[in-house]
């Protein structure tokens, strides 16, 4: 199962683990079952404090039980957990082991105290680049407080667990049976939603806070930039972001990264938060921003009001809150949202193995996701708007080589169907002849571009026709002291690459601002 170079690594990680652990394994006689006793057999070789047991005790095969020994701390996976998931396989060895987390030590002191018994279960995908975070977060939970169980279970493998309990995206999560999160969740976030006091304490603490001279609102590339620049400048920098990486994280392969040939979204993601806390800013994260509040004269203070009421005040303000996928905005479309309607190919996926689908949108993510599809469901229908696809040719090429995609332009989606519980049919309506149609399926995948975070703003600074933040050269908004980068502005060209110059720019520009003020301006509040 692990070639030489892994093999190594594990073992290194391994030596790592303070505690005797116990690879408890339930297995059938299944091709899967066979695979993962070969990988038990081989972790536990790696180190004399790791043993495989075979107890064959679980209803679900085939899984395993990491379980420190002599005690009931660990937690089980159901599946193999390779793919984006051997992290999380690696983590929950170390930590069920005895290895301490890097959670903040607060943090784990609130999970330490939480008082209720908590029985998670999380379904995830081998090719899904968020679930890691959940499964890696609910695991480090288990092994903290003894009254909390995870289970961890590839969606693949039990499909009809999966049909059974609807679970049509990843990562899906239930707690005590019931449906508790879906979509990527991090530490923080799962305690705060458990912990009903956690909120108000965070917005306490949050209002508590100094003015800053530069507040970044928004934590994606631009804003990891403007931080770091900001920061460099020796000047009070704090950032509030709603998810620290923005939409990188959801980005399965990034290629065009100059000097970087290949990674992945949630690796530059995490390569962009140790980055800025290697700098003195005040990372104030899982922080949606509702409205902005601009200084009444040049030179005083700028207020950000966050969802949570509490505000930040601030000499400058970058704003860099980037964009979200388009949603098609017809009805239905809202009610079945992971009930068959998705906007991650490579996360749910899997989940439709078999099945039929549709991909709305022509453009290279609408092919891109319809060609990754086509391998894995029974038949993929691509209808895209224009009367003709938009993505470059080499894609297209690909795409009408596959057997089992049907491609459909100059066509209007405006309807989604279902029985309430799941996803049936969608309607398009032909441009050409003004003629309805339905297609019958169990998924779409909806692939037509961005829409601007910016609906906050509207009553603050000027929006262009499309809800973009009208930026000058310099990252300047309509308001002084205000700035503004990355995908939410009127800059063209969304890339992670022109984001980051324009984090830097804006970061630049705010100095740039601040150094030339009057004392007496400067000065005031």
């Amino acid at each position: 199962m692990l070639d030489a170079n892994l093999t190594q690594q594990l073992k290194g990680y391994l030596a790592n683990i303070r505690e005797p652990i116990e690879l408890v394994a339930s297995l059938g006689d299944d091709a899967k079952s066979r695979e993962l006793e070969e990988l038990l057999s081989e972790i536990a070789a790696l180190s004399d404090k790791v043993a495989m047991i075979r107890a064959d005790d679980d209803a679900r095969k085939p899984s395993f039980l990491i379980r420190r020994t002599g005690t009931d701390i660990g937690v089980r996976f159901a599946g193999l957990p390779m793919g984006h998931e051997f992290t999380s396989l690696v983590l929950a060895l170390l930590q069920v082991g005895g290895h301490p987390s890097k959670a903040a030590q607060e943090l784990i002191e609130q999970v330490k105290n939480l008082d209720g018994d908590y029985s998670f279960e999380t379904y995830f995908s081998l090719s899904c680049q968020n679930c890691p975070d959940v499964v890696q977060a609910l695991n480090l939970m288990a092994v903290l407080n003894p009254r909390i169980k995870h289970v961890s279970i590839d969606g693949g493998l039990f499909p009809a667990e999966v049909e059974a309990r609807k679970v049509m995206a990843v990562p899906t999560v239930f707690l005590n049976g019931e449906p508790f999160a879906s979509g990527r969740m991090e530490l923080e976030q799962i305690v705060a939603k458990i912990d009903s006091g956690a909120e108000k304490r965070t917005a306490a603490k949050i209002a508590g806070k100094d003015p800053f001279e530069v507040l970044v609102v928004g934590g994606g590339p631009a804003g990891a930039a403007a931080a770091i620049y900001s920061a460099r400048k020796g000047i009070r920098t704090g950032i509030a972001a709603e998810r620290f990486g923005g939409q990188v994280l959801d980005t399965m392969s990034i290629e065009n990264f100059i000097s970087v040939s290949h990674t992945e979204g949630p690796k530059l993601a995490a390569h962009l938060e140790q980055h800025v806390k290697d700098y003195d800013v005040d990372i104030m994260n899982h922080q949606r921003a509702a409205k902005l509040i601009p200084a009444k004269q040049e030179g005083g203070l700028h207020e950000v009001v966050l969802e949570s009421g509490a505000s930040l005040k601030a000499r400058t303000v970058i704003l860099s809150t980037g964009a979200r996928w388009r949603t098609m905005g017809v009805p239905g479309e809202e009610e079945y949202r992971n009930k068959g309607v998705t906007y991650c190919p490579h996360c749910d996926g899997p989940l439709f193995k078999g099945k039929r689908v549709a991909v709305i949108g022509g453009g290279n993510s609408g092919v891109e996701a319809a060609i990754d599809l086509a391998g894995l469901v029974a038949h993929v229908t691509l209808i895209e708007y224009d009367s003709q696809l938009r993505a470059d040719a080499v894609l297209q090429r690909k795409l009408g080589s596959l057997p089992n995609v049907k491609v459909i332009t100059s066509a209007l989606t405006t309807q989604v169907d279902g029985d309430g519980e799941k996803l049936t049919s969608l309607t398009y309506k032909d441009r050409n002849h003004g003629t309805e149609h339905q297609v019958e399926l169990e998924g779409i995948f909806v692939q037509i571009g961005l829409v601007p975070n910016t609906e906050w703003l509207r009553d603050s600074i000027a929006l262009s026709p499309r809800g973009e933040i009208e930026i000058d050269a310099r990252g300047e908004t309509s308001q002084k002291g205000v700035f503004a980068a990355g995908d939410c502005t009127t800059v063209p060209y969304k890339q992670i690459v022109i984001a980051m110059g324009a984090g830097s720019t804006a970061a630049l520009s705010a100095f740039d601002y601040m150094i030339r003020l009057p004392d007496e301006l400067s000065e005031a509040a």
